[in-house]
């Protein structure tokens, strides 16, 4: 058992800490890759389930959904810094209040920076409020792309900054057709691809409501792949709760037959559950090529009750 790191902190902080210092030296192995290095949002971790903390080498975001003391995250950077002589820049971003914000703790941290994963780049953007234009977690949705896109035509909606498609062209694929009502978002889209010398000639952006394009998406169609990764709110253009049945029948109508659906649930609700009803209700003749949950990826994302997760189903029509 790794002993207590800080004297100042109360018995339970120093015990968090112990679980802290364990998770992340375990993550650190693989440093040059964006990698998740600890995960509390799935409740596995006592005290801990506010804690998210990402890896972009060489910068390491911590993501707060609850209020911590000062102190308290300045042992976590102490930790930080005694795990790993590569970390050029701390953020911490706080998003216990309507207002989510960014801080630098330590360190220094470019506004605009490149990061790898699986051997490919994306442009990351620190000076967002929120979202840096990545998601670790959905690392596995990638590479399952990457392994089921060669010759393939694939849809990518609610496309956002492209990871998907860069890794379907990476795997081979045919065609990718972007679409996302974003166009910043679509911009880092377009340079993700060209930072990964990937012609251009072979994809679309196309920066439309996913309800409102029907038409322009069976014009460019039907699609081998399609791949469904939807924010749980967009205003008043998608709502999780409400939008899923009309999403499952829109993506129909241009999906080729036998083609393949990625479909991507992520919380408050419980989204393994949900999604895997929502599937047997308006797809009932769907066969479920695999299932994945985030924490099936090398044990990354440990999930003790899936509030907070994301499911990743791909079926077959």
């Amino acid at each position: 058992m790794l002993e207590p790191l800080e004297q100042d902190c109360t018995v339970d902080e120093n015990q968090q800490l112990v679980v802290l210092k364990h998770e992340i030296a375990r993550h650190l192995a693989d440093n040059n890759q964006i990698r998740r290095l600890f995960h509390g949002r799935g409740g596995c971790f006592s005290g801990l389930k506010d804690i998210v903390i990402d890896l972009y080498p060489p910068v390491v975001i911590i993501y707060l959904y609850a209020q911590r003391s000062d102190c308290w995250i300045e042992s976590v950077v102490k930790l930080l810094l005694q795990l790993s002589d590569t970390i050029a820049g701390i953020v911490v971003q706080r998003r216990d209040s309507v207002n989510v914000s960014n801080q630098v703790i330590w360190g220094t941290v470019p506004d605009c920076h490149e990061a790898e994963e699986g051997g490919l780049s994306y442009q990351l953007r620190f000076d967002r409020s929120q979202n840096i234009g990545f998601f670790p977690d959905m690392a596995i949705g990638r590479q399952l792309v990457r392994q089921r896109s060669y010759g393939k035509r694939v849809l990518n909606l609610f496309a956002y900054t492209c990871s998907f498609s860069v890794a379907a062209l990476a795997g081979g694929a045919q065609h990718v057709v972007n679409l996302d009502m974003n166009r910043g978002a679509l911009a880092i889209g377009k340079h993700n691809h060209q930072i990964n010398q990937l012609d251009l000639r072979s994809t679309s952006f196309l920066a439309m409501e996913c309800f409102k394009s029907q038409s322009k998406l069976r014009k460019l169609g039907p699609y081998d792949l399609v791949i469904c990764d939807p924010p749980a709110n967009q205003g008043k253009s998608f709502n999780a709760q409400q939008h899923w049945p009309k999403l499952l029948k829109r993506v129909v109508e241009v999906v080729k037959p036998q083609g393949e659906l990625l479909l991507c649930m992520n919380g408050p609700v419980r989204p393994a559950e949900s999604l895997d009803a929502l599937i047997e209700e308006h797809l009932p003749n769907a066969e479920f090529v695999t299932k994945f949950s985030p924490n099936d990826h090398h044990n990354n994302f440990p999930d003790g009750d899936c509030f907070g997760e994301t499911a990743i189903r791909l079926i077959q029509l």
